[in-house]
């Protein structure tokens, strides 16, 4: 037997439309930075072209591994 759909409730409608509200974006959208010309990786015998976005001198393959720092505080070194 199947089962008929219910209907939402008019409270659930309202709740509904009160969480998918938005807001328009206000003020100026900056644009972002671009850098000028064609760009290379600097790695000995790369041929990676840089996306005029990418603010980093090498590629994904050459990038030296940086770990971010996930929770606490930069320890003043001594």
């Amino acid at each position: 037997m199947v089962q008929p759909t219910r209907r939402p409730t008019r409270l659930q409608e309202v709740q509904m439309s009160e969480i998918m509200k938005g807001y328009r974006v206000q003020g100026k959208l900056r644009a972002p930075k671009k850098h000028e010309g064609v760009r290379v990786c600097v790695e000995k015998d790369c041929v990676t072209r840089l996306s005029s976005y990418n603010k980093r001198d090498y590629c994904f393959a050459h990038a030296p591994t940086r770990f971010p720092r996930l929770r606490g505080r930069v320890a003043p070194e001594a």
